[in-house]
């Protein structure tokens, strides 16, 4: 295993209500120094929700994505507030997005989406036996749910609006849970 670089400065580039980037100024084992940029997160993390309707359904969600301008079928997912454990604020955005909290809720798995630039990870988290108990969340409009046949999720990576790499490692993750591996 490598020897982990030293870090010889920490500085705020720019800042705004959603980003933090921060530059690194590093020296690595071998003597090179190097300056990175880096997204700093500034939240807790965040939760992405794999919700099981019944053995044979999940449910996705199609909303807006500013960042490309367009609605975009995906998970339901959100950031976890501070003090809050994944597991509940995956049941949290589960009530807020698509009005169902979950009597069994199991945490399966983390990724990050560019670890090299990003220092935000995401927990997959696993909700079964739903049932109705919505709640108001912040999203400016109502959020459209979609069951989707379990059987045909390998269909959605045809889809032009199933496009989000969180979203696709998360369908791999979940056919590999279902297998028991």
């Amino acid at each position: 295993m490598s020897k982990w670089p030293k870090i010889y400065a920490l500085e705020t580039v720019a800042k705004s209500r959603l980003f933090h980037i921060e530059k690194m100024d590093l020296e690595f084992s071998n003597g090179a120094r190097r300056e990175y940029e880096r997204l700093k997160s500034r939240s807790h993390g965040a939760v992405m929700i794999l919700a099981l309707k019944d053995e044979h359904t999940m449910l996705l969600i199609n909303e807006y994505a500013a960042g490309i301008e367009s609605y975009h079928l995906g998970f339901p997912k959100g950031l976890i507030e501070a003090g809050e454990e994944p597991v509940a604020a995956a049941n949290r955005e589960l009530r807020e997005e698509v009005g169902l909290t979950a009597r069994k809720l199991q945490a399966i798995g983390q990724f990050s989406l560019a670890p090299g630039y990003l220092s935000h990870v995401m927990t997959l988290v696993l909700a079964e036996d739903l049932y109705p108990a919505p709640l108001q969340g912040d999203e400016p409009e109502p959020i459209e749910v979609i069951e989707w046949p379990i059987d045909k999720a390998a269909e959605l990576l045809q889809r032009a609006d199933f496009t989000e790499a969180r979203s696709i490692a998360a369908l791999y993750m979940l056919e590999q849970y279902l297998k028991g591996e």
